[in-house]
């Protein structure tokens, strides 16, 4: 069976529209949907069953967390822990936006849910369909790029249909996301002295540097 397809307006999504996609995730259901930067996949984070089927979706390796969506700075501190100054620092210059921050996972995310590591990857999108649907689930939900494991990220919410469209029930068609790259990836997780980048991508390695005074 086809994906369902879903338009929303992408700068002010449609309340009825976001209500319905919430009561999909509420549901355990596989949602895509997009992004600042491609379209991803959102379940809820802590129904195991509904990440273990991203997983299985993607044909993804389960050693990789899956990244988490917030709607803002004050939500991460109740996903995680050991938070340094380093991360306040990230979050005031680059949120909402192409960041992906690792930290420590507080006790209240499962730990499969970080694939195992006890670390937790947030950023929030400089996006208003997936900021919405997180304020009205009142819960982050997943990030990971809706494409199969080795096929190029999408942009469209056609292109997820084409490669997944058989595999999730629904697709919320926002439009062309507004980036091409990836976000950046910094881990935080080993201290404020031992920051890394994990992958560059919309932002600079040295946009992050200058920001952290290194």
């Amino acid at each position: 069976m086809s994906a369902e397809i879903l338009r929303m307006h992408p700068d002010e999504p449609e309340a009825d529209r976001v209500r319905y996609v919430v009561q999909c995730l509420q549901s355990g259901q596989v949602v895509g949907m997009p992004t600042d930067t491609f379209y991803g996949l959102a379940v809820d984070p802590v129904n195991l069953r509904a990440v273990e089927s991203i997983y299985e979706i993607k044909s993804r390796m389960k050693n990789k967390p899956l990244s988490l969506l917030i709607a803002s700075a004050e939500q991460a501190y109740s996903l995680s822990r050991d938070i340094g100054n380093n991360f306040d620092k990230l979050a005031d210059k680059f949120w909402p936006g192409p960041l992906t921050v690792i930290v420590k996972a507080s006790s209240r995310l499962p730990l499969r849910s970080t694939a195992n590591t006890g670390n937790v990857a947030l950023r929030i999108p400089d996006a208003a369909i997936p900021r919405a649907i997180v304020e009205a689930f009142g819960l982050p939900i997943t990030a990971t790029s809706a494409n199969l494991q080795h096929a190029p990220e999408c942009t469209y919410a056609a292109c997820v249909r084409d490669q997944i469209g058989d595999r999730i029930p629904l697709i919320v068609d926002g439009g062309p996301t507004g980036r091409s790259l990836p976000t950046t990836i910094v881990d935080l997780s080993n201290g404020d002295h031992h920051w890394q980048i994990l992958r560059e991508g919309a932002i600079p390695t040295y946009d992050i540097a200058l920001c952290l005074g290194r």
